[in-house]
């Protein structure tokens, strides 16, 4: 997984467990889940308009 190891996966879970706490770590978890969704939606609403806008001309052709 992006060529990170178990071991320093846990390193990092472990820096990121001192740094937040366990109350805030499922709500950054949550919100960065979110986040990802959103941009996800907004790259496929791009590729759509650009789909769109490549197959205007070829119709407009017909």
């Amino acid at each position: 997984m992006f060529g990170v190891g178990q071991t320093e996966l846990l390193i990092l879970l472990g820096i990121a467990l001192l740094l937040f706490g366990g109350s805030r770590i499922p709500s950054l978890a949550r919100s960065l889940g979110k986040s990802i969704t959103e941009f996800k939606k907004g790259v496929q609403g791009i590729e759509e308009e650009v789909n769109n806008s490549t197959d205007a001309p070829k119709k407009a052709d017909v």
